[in-house]
């Protein structure tokens, strides 16, 4: 089977498997060789698959699965993380989501930084023509 995974931003493994594990609200399933066309919505979840006796695991944030011509299956998601290993991909993963959110806090003060800037801009303004009546 050939698996894909891609995200808006990049292709994250395009690789030839021998069989995938995924999980979706109803719970987790395996394919094989010869499956059935078949259509998901993955949640935030872990995928496993094996190649040359070996498992390879990736993380997804959200994403649409699809089995076709019963050798295709490909992830479409907003975010993936590979790696060997659980323990290693659960540390990378935690690693990504903390920088994201330092990220997001450091968005938010600078926004909250440009709506001071404007409301101290409007009470200047408003100091100066007097007319403290027409922003009620």
């Amino acid at each position: 089977m050939r698996l894909s995974i891609i995200t808006p931003l990049s292709v994250i493994v395009d690789e030839d498997i021998e069989s995938l594990r995924a999980e979706d609200d109803s719970g987790s399933f395996g394919i094989l060789p010869g499956h059935a066309p078949f259509l998901t919505a993955l949640s935030i979840s872990i995928v496993s698959w094996r190649v040359a006796d070996k498992d390879r695991f990736c993380a997804v944030r959200n994403g649409v699965m699809t089995v076709s011509g019963r050798t295709n299956v490909a992830i479409a998601t907003r975010e993936a993380v590979t790696g060997d290993d659980l323990a290693t991909l659960d540390q990378d993963v935690l690693h990504r989501f903390q920088s994201e959110a330092d990220e997001e806090r450091v968005e938010h003060v600078e926004a909250m930084r440009l709506q001071m800037h404007a409301i101290r801009q409007m009470i200047s303004r408003l100091g100066a023509t007097g007319n403290k009546e027409s922003f009620r």
